[in-house]
């Protein structure tokens, strides 16, 4: 659907560091999601930070304006065949960003990401807010 959006993990870190341009196009959604996989990656960075709780904070208050996805069986079920299909064609994308991807297309959702790998998973529409 138009102006309904899933981010990925680096534009939640663009957003943290309030890139202008993020926090424009971001004004102009309609709907905008988290999934827990990418939630998964922002926390594992907070842990890995040296300003932990202060990093912790920022994520939480970010995590509370947004509509969060989480993994249920037919996620896992789209999953698994999109996995299979890119190693079929010899075009495996990093674990965690398939995940996202399959929750994109689960949900109908545009996922807003500046990784370029998303466009080999097929059917999946993405946006580069850079």
């Amino acid at each position: 659907m138009p102006g309904e959006y899933l981010l990925d993990t680096n534009i939640v870190i663009a957003l943290l560091d309030e890139d202008p341009v993020v926090l424009e196009r971001l004004s102009a959604a309609q709907h905008v999601f988290l999934s827990s996989t990418a939630l998964g990656e922002l926390y594992y960075g907070v842990e890995n930070s040296l300003r932990r709780e202060e990093n912790r904070r920022r994520l939480d208050n970010l995590v509370a304006a947004f509509h969060i996805l989480p993994c249920d069986i037919d996620t896992a079920r789209c999953y698994g065949l999109i996995r299979a299909n890119l190693k079929r064609k010899g075009c495996p994308i990093p674990e965690n960003d398939l995940w996202i991807a399959t929750l994109s297309l689960q949900h109908g959702l545009v996922l807003v990401t500046r990784d370029k790998h998303f466009h080999e998973v097929p059917d999946v529409t993405c946006e580069d807010w850079a």
